[in-house]
């Protein structure tokens, strides 16, 4: 059955190059009145991954959305892949999954056994992470698409956001960039057995082990990377605590191919319009042209982007390590004082 159908083939943009982009949302979302609640911690006029409601003293609830095109061909990796990435902004805010519901639509003529195996690996995922699929909602589309509503919790005073960075702060990523430049490539077989193996890998870790390890110090600021890019979701970190990233290029952590293919110029679409989103808060210096197409490259279920106080970096640094190999130190956080937001050097 799996070999039957080709569900990349199906859809115009893949995974999360097919968000739309930071600038035209923030239009779409300019004039619409926000409504205050005392007990309403994080909503969505604060650009983050996920929107925090206080239910107690003790007990707040953390609620997000995210579905998207097939980026596999695969239903059941499909599935795990999705799943994987509507998990993560539950992690990003410091937040356990609990609850999951289901959206999808798929054409009508999509074999049930697709639809099952699709199903399958968001069910598959969900559980991996300790939370449970309570139901959903699906329609008949012809472009195949798929996600969860994840409700997750966390203590009211401990939740994370990506304004709270503060000068000082250490940088870490925890996934390797690349991966929307390795799925291009792979949508016109130009991506070698090991690429797709290691996207596939990537996409399908959940974030939860990094979620495990940061929450025991002093992060001020978390992120996932998905798709807006690193510089996208950094630029944002920035701006929201009005601070300036230094970033050191040689530390990020890239997948080589990924790289090897943005100097052939393999590019998403989603790139691009990274790119002129984030590109005047970004003062590239002498780096590589290809090096800053993969820090504007849409990622799919990409790592997180961490702030830590500088006096617990080096333990959290050890820490994600043994447990999370590709991590990296990727730069530090300074006082803004005017001028681009991101430094690279």
């Amino acid at each position: 059955m799996k070999e039957d159908i080709k569900l990349t083939k199906l859809a115009k943009c893949a995974g999360c190059g097919a968000k739309v982009g930071a600038g035209m949302l923030a239009q779409l979302l300019g004039d619409i009145r926000v409504r205050t609640d005392k007990n309403l911690l994080v909503g969505f006029d604060k650009s983050d991954d996920a929107s925090v409601y206080r239910v107690s003293d003790e007990l707040a609830i953390v609620q997000t959305v995210d579905f998207f095109p097939p980026i596999a061909d695969d239903p059941y990796i499909f599935g795990q892949i999705a799943a994987t990435n509507a998990l993560s902004d539950i992690y990003a805010m410091g937040g356990e999954p609990k609850l999951c519901l289901n959206i999808m639509a798929i054409p009508e003529s999509m074999p049930k056994e697709a639809v099952h195996e699709l199903l399958r690996g968001g069910y598959d995922k969900v559980y991996e992470a300790g939370a449970l699929i309570t139901g959903g909602h699906s329609i008949f589309d012809e472009e195949p698409k798929y996600g969860l509503a994840v409700t997750g919790f966390v203590h009211p005073d401990r939740f994370l956001t990506n304004s709270g960075a503060k000068p000082g702060d250490v940088l870490f990523l925890t996934k390797p960039l690349g991966i929307g430049v390795l799925t291009t490539a792979q949508k016109a077989d130009l991506l070698s057995a090991e690429g797709q193996a290691l996207a596939i890998r990537l996409m399908t870790t959940l974030n939860r082990t990094a979620r495990d390890i940061m929450v025991r110090f002093r992060v001020h600021a978390c992120t996932d990377v998905t798709g807006f890019s690193f510089l996208g979701h950094a630029c944002e970190m920035a701006s929201g605590s009005d601070t300036q990233l230094m970033i050191d290029t040689a530390r990020i952590p890239v997948i080589p191919e990924a790289l090897e293919l943005a100097r052939m110029g393999i590019l998403p679409a989603g790139m691009y319009r990274n790119r002129s989103f984030a590109e005047a808060m970004v003062d590239a210096g002498d780096t590589e042209l290809a090096l800053q197409d993969v820090l504007y490259d849409p990622q799919t279920s990409g790592g997180l982007l961490i702030a830590v106080d500088p006096a617990d970096a080096d333990a959290l640094e050890s820490a994600l390590l043994a447990s999370i190999p590709e991590a990296g130190r990727v730069g530090t956080v300074k006082a803004y004082c005017g001028g681009a937001r991101i430094c690279l050097k």
